[in-house]
């Protein structure tokens, strides 16, 4: 148990503590050696307190040593070799139905043989089910339909059994945190006191009088977490839109249902599920005031209650074993806020919650948020590639993206104005695909897509950003406000595929395209590329990264004469705008690289793959 006596490497050696000490680090740009070193870590919590009181405010030390002793373990750190799963050696692609093409889950058929071709293994689909599409599918108003834009019942299972018989697998989205306030449990929770619903959600009378909500919680998406009713004169929780009401997991006959729905989706043939801020579900009942200090870092006050939450564990071993285990179902949770070492207490294998999760760190550089207008600088992505993806030693495993449907375009980041959006398409795949961990596609990076141009409010439709818009107008212009919004809508994502655009380039051997198509074939070829060691060089070089992939000891050990255990491999990629140098060694031969011809400096964002021959074994006749 922490209390206040302990100091601050004790919170650094806990893994929320690690993990909030990163965020904040992260978030304020500061130097982690301002923490790691002998001093700072023997600094007691009462001390910081006294120290650090007017800016935190009253009651932060509390929740922090709250949300520190809800987690009593620690990650395992003995070493051991990851056990083979199909979901770590497949490439997944996410198909986020609006705009990948027109006709809903029946344009999806015809495109199957094409990601077949690309050399897709399994396809995460966002949600197609029945909703008034407040959030585009993330607001469920019934788990057991299909949205009639998307098509039927029959569309869904003839896009299972295409999938299938192509050797290919789906995982769809599940969202658990919420559901829409049209759904019918809610409906029913609301108007009727007495309703076996009633417990499904978040009810509760007001402050002051019932004039002001229950809490300060803020919404992730503005404005007050609570929606008051006035005709039944209560107040209920939304964490995200107010079309989207929180689910209490708290009460056994909602997860009961939640698990019971689940089974039908596993029952249908679906193979596994992505988990939509599946970190969030676990509230503490007394639902205490956020801090507004942590609400300025992190934009949502109250988030210190919720991101990890004092049951959430429980609740998770609990879904996987009355839902997922029976069907030998594949699980990766969307876990906002969550870091590496509780990422690992998520994922690793022993503890029986999820496969694995995704981790968001690496998609903003130290100081900056999504809706920040900067430029992204891949020298970032090096440091924390070095730090997150050889810290599993065989406990967890890794999920390797740059753009999902809630981010914008990772190339636009790095390079707003598009001078060299070819060449980092392919080195973002390259590293994607090279590096240690499964790889998830979002539709279009097999094109290179970059962002949409908007040139007025009138075009953004993400509830989220219109949202933060509302509020940012109260405070400042709105050609200002617009200017924000266009840093980081999530639009940018949800445009159209241009198919005209991906035929062009499937037809193209230099393309974007056939560029994906290849380092898919090169990961498959090798199990080195999936299993094997991940070693990083020239750590120093901040300009460039370097590492080489090998087979694993026991690769090297049972099958010393085999090509699987000869196979080693080095890339190299420049980070920057700039020419650089090659290390490649003498010996290296080249197997691919994201320009053509040859060239003795490495051009601005080249990077490059070799084959290199085993040292101990010189040379391959």
């Amino acid at each position: 148990m922490l209390t206040l006596k302990n100091k601050l490497r004790d919170i650094r050696a806990h893994p929320i503590g690690s993990d909030i000490i990163d965020k904040l680090l992260l978030r304020l740009n500061v130097p982690s050696r301002l923490i790691d070193n002998p001093i700072a870590g023997r600094i007691p919590l009462t001390i910081i307190r006294i120290l650090t009181g007017w800016l935190v405010g009253p009651g932060f030390f509390d929740t922090l040593l709250e949300v520190l002793n809800s987690e009593p373990e620690v990650p395992i750190s003995t070493p051991v070799p990851p056990d083979p799963a199909w979901w770590k050696e497949a490439v997944f692609y996410q198909i986020y139905p609006l705009s990948f093409a027109e006709g809903g889950l029946r344009g999806i058929l015809p495109k199957l043989d094409y990601l077949r071709e690309l050399g897709i293994d399994a396809v995460w689909l966002s949600p197609v089910y029945d909703s008034p599409g407040d959030d585009n599918g993330y607001d469920v108003r019934d788990y057991y339909a299909i949205l009639p834009k998307f098509g039927a019942m029959e569309d869904m299972d003839a896009l299972i059994a295409g999938l299938h018989a192509r050797g290919m697998k789906l995982v769809m989205d599940l969202v658990l945190n919420h559901t829409s306030d049209e759904h019918m449990w809610f409906q029913s929770a609301l108007n009727d006191k007495g309703s076996p619903y009633r417990d499904f959600y978040f009810f509760r009378e007001g402050s002051c009088e019932g004039s002001a909500p229950p809490n300060n919680w803020t919404s992730f998406f503005g404005g007050p977490a609570w929606k008051y009713y006035k005709d039944q004169d209560v107040w209920a929780l939304h964490l995200f839109s107010k079309k989207q009401m929180d689910l209490n997991w708290s009460c056994p006959a909602l997860r009961e249902e939640l698990y019971k729905m689940a089974r039908w989706w596993l029952n249908k043939g679906v193979d596994g599920f992505r988990l939509d801020v599946v970190n969030l579900i676990s509230k503490p009942p007394e639902m205490p005031d956020g801090s507004p200090f942590i609400g300025s870092l992190t934009g949502s006050v109250g988030a210190e209650h919720y991101f990890h939450g004092p049951r959430l564990h429980e609740y998770i071993e609990e879904l996987r074993s009355e839902a997922f285990d029976p069907y030998r179902a594949f699980s990766v949770g969307e876990t906002p806020g969550i870091g590496l070492q509780m990422g690992r207490m998520f994922s690793d294998a022993y503890r029986r919650q999820l496969d694995l999760v995704f981790l968001f760190d690496h998609l903003e550089t130290p100081g900056h948020i999504r809706f920040d207008d900067y430029r992204y600088k891949l020298t970032y992505l090096k440091r924390f590639y070095m730090r997150h993806l050889n810290a599993d030693l065989g406990h967890g495993w890794n999920a390797l993206f740059f753009n999902t449907h809630d981010t914008p375009r990772m190339i636009s980041k790095i390079d707003p104005e598009g001078k060299y959006g070819e060449p980092l398409a392919k080195l973002l795949a390259l590293l994607q695909l090279t590096l240690r961990g499964t790889p998830f596609l979002y539709q279009g990076d097999e094109a290179g897509m970059q962002n949409q141009v908007f040139t007025s409010i009138d075009q953004i439709q993400d509830v989220e950003s219109l949202g933060l818009y509302a509020e940012l107008i109260k405070t400042m212009p709105p050609e200002d406000a617009f200017r924000r919004i266009l840093a980081g809508t999530r639009d940018h994502a949800r445009t159209p595929l241009d198919w005209h655009e991906i035929e062009r380039q499937h037809g193209s051997s230099d393309s974007v395209w056939r560029f994906y198509q290849d380092l898919i074939a090169l990961r498959r070829s090798s199990p080195a590329w999936i299993y094997g060691t991940l070693e990083f060089l020239r750590p120093k070089d901040k300009n460039l990264l370097c590492y080489r992939r090998g087979p694993t000891a026991e690769d090297t050990a049972s099958a010393e004469d085999t090509a699987s255990a000869e196979d080693t491999f080095y890339v190299e990629a420049n980070l920057t705008p700039r020419n650089g140098r090659s290390h490649a060694p003498a010996i290296a031969r080249l197997l691919l690289s994201n320009y053509t011809g040859a060239s003795r400096t490495l051009r601005p964002y080249e990077a490059r793959i070799y084959s290199l021959y085993p040292i101990s074994k010189g040379p391959r006749p």
